[in-house]
This record gives structure tokens, C-alpha cells and sequence, in this order.
């Protein structure tokens, strides 16, 4: 049994787990209160939704920390609760862990932006992400994923500062947007320009994340296969979200629709697949029949 997420990389595809959001509002969540929260105030719905991706076949889960820096809970007040909703998220994802599985420590961005086309420095990013994985580190994370990164800047920032307070692997996942002429960030970085950068950084796992649907997503993992020899991550949206008129959020993509581009994704070079908003366990129980399907192919050829 591998020992390490990384060991583990080497032997097969990973299968991460899909949205988190779209599952706290399943279970009730209100509109524009803070996710993290209930890592204290509703501990055993977050366990649950764990529990729900572990059986559906993940094999790491993202802790509810997707808003966690101190940046992004000052939006709800909750800066001074940095360190203990961190913990915490970590903690409850442990506790449903089942062995030879693993937990990651979900860092999203901090959704303010660096001078001179916003209000903060570089090291009010790297200090607000110190204090973060602090916390996913002492609740026992087995490694921690930056990610949805807009801005290759404040991803390196993200990097820097965890580097402060945690030993623990650190992957990296970009948003990237669909041009005509491309895929890039909305702050205008190019794949290339992440790649190089995040490599020259050693960063052992890299990829991306979010805004793009599956078929989008296989078109871009080819891409960064081109560039790249690491290990790559693949979790897409379910299309498109909308929003009825009774505030309910639905997404453009099926999931028959999504998980077709699946195979195509890994075939492009994905070494760990997972979902994005709009994703469920349902989902996640389809690539996993898929994945192991595709592993029993290669093992009879």
C-alpha cells in the first residue's frame, strides 16, 4: 500500500472527489454564509460529505477550506478563526479517512487581488497563507492543494507562504479560461508561463481546476501534457452554472455528457481526475467505474 500520495501518483490514476459547495447547499447551507464555518458549527454534515466521496470510490478528499485564509474569512469576520476552522477542516476529514486513502488541504484564493490592481502586498498574500496551512498541517493533511489560482502572482505568493509553516507536499491547480486563440487565466497567464514558473518552484503536481467543462478540460490537459513531464491534475466544472428563478443552481453539463470526456482526459495525460462546482458522489462513482475499467484494460493488453 502506497505510503504517500506521491508514491501512490506513480502506480495508477488518482481519483480525487467532486464540488463541496454544491453539496453543502444539498444539505442546506444558506446563501452568502461562510463554508467554513460549519467545520464547527455543523461538524457532521462536512464528515458526511467526506464520507459520501470516499465510498463513491475518491481516494483523497479536499478539506471544506476553499475560503479558509484570513483575507477570505474577513469578508464574514471570521479572520481571528483562521487558524481553527483550518484545523478543524482538516480534523473531520481524518476522522472518516479510511486507510491507504489520503486527506488534501484545500487553499482557493484569497478573491482579492495584488497591487497596483488591487489593495494588498505580496506578503499580506504569503502571511494569510502561512496561517492557513498552519492549521490544515496540525489537523494532519496529508498534503495541501493550492488551488482555482487566477493569478499566477498570488500562486506563488500561496507557495511562498506555506513554505513558511508546513513540510507537507504542496500542488498547485490554475483556473484557466477559453479563448480563441487559447487557454489563459483572467489575470492573462498563459499554460506555458504557469508551467514554467510553477516547475522552476518545484512543484511536484500541477494542473488544473474549475470554469472549464470536461470537454474543455481534455483539450487543455493536452496542452499542458505538452509542457510538461508532471504529474498533471484534471478536475472540471459541470458546465456552466445558472440560476432559476426560485435561486436554485443548476449546471449545463450531464453527467453523462461529463464523465464521456473522462477517459480522454486521462488518455491526454491527467494522472489525478476529480470534479469541480456542479460535481457530486454520483459523479465520482461514475469515473470510478471508469477508471478501473480503463486499469483493467491495460492490465489484460
Amino acid at each position: 500500500m502506497a505510503s504517500s500520495i506521491l508514491d501512490l501518483i506513480q502506480e495508477r490514476v488518482i481519483l480525487l472527489d467532486g464540488g463541496m459547495g454544491t453539496e453543502l447547499i444539498r444539505h442546506g447551507f444558506p446563501q452568502g454564509a461562510c463554508p467554513e464555518s460549519w467545520n464547527v458549527e455543523k461538524p457532521e454534515v462536512v464528515k458526511s460529505i467526506h464520507q459520501s466521496y470516499f465510498e463513491a470510490g475518491s481516494d483523497a478528499v479536499l478539506t471544506n477550506s476553499f475560503g479558509g485564509s484570513k483575507i477570505k474569512l474577513a469578508s464574514h469576520g471570521l479572520e481571528e478563526k483562521c487558524y481553527e476552522l483550518n484545523l478543524a477542516a482538516a480534523k473531520i476529514a481524518n476522522e472518516v479517512k479510511p486507510e491507504g486513502k489520503f486527506v488534501a488541504g484545500s487553499m482557493g484564493p484569497t478573491g482579492k487581488f495584488l497591487k497596483p490592481q488591487g489593495e494588498f502586498t505580496e506578503e499580506e498574500f504569503e502571511e494569510a497563507y502561512a496561517e492557513q496551512a498552519k492549521g490544515l498541517t496540525d489537523g494532519k493533511a496529508d498534503f495541501l492543494l493550492i488551488e482555482t489560482q487566477y493569478d499566477l502572482k498570488e500562486a506563488l505568493c500561496a507557495l511562498r507562504g506555506v513554505k513558511k509553516t508546513s513540510a507537507l507536499p504542496v500542488f498547485v491547480t490554475m483556473t484557466f479560461n477559453h479563448h480563441p486563440r487559447g487557454f489563459f487565466t483572467i489575470m492573462g497567464n498563459s499554460v506555458s508561463d504557469c508551467v514554467e514558473e510553477l516547475e522552476k518552484n518545484e512543484v511536484p503536481v500541477i494542473g488544473s481546476n474549475c470554469t472549464l467543462n470536461s470537454e474543455e478540460m481534455k483539450d487543455l490537459i493536452k496542452i499542458m501534457r505538452e509542457s510538461t513531464s508532471l504529474p498533471l491534475i484534471a478536475q472540471a466544472n459541470a458546465g456552466k452554472p445558472s440560476l432559476s428563478t426560485e435561486g436554485e443552481v443548476s449546471y449545463s453539463q450531464s453527467m453523462e455528457d461529463y464523465v464521456r470526456f473522462i477517459p480522454q482526459i486521462i488518455s491526454n495525460g491527467a494522472n489525478l481526475v476529480g470534479g469541480c462546482c456542479g460535481t457530486n458522489p454520483d459523479y465520482i462513482r461514475r469515473m470510478s467505474q471508469i477508471i478501473k475499467e480503463g486499469q483493467e484494460l491495460v492490465q489484460k493488453t
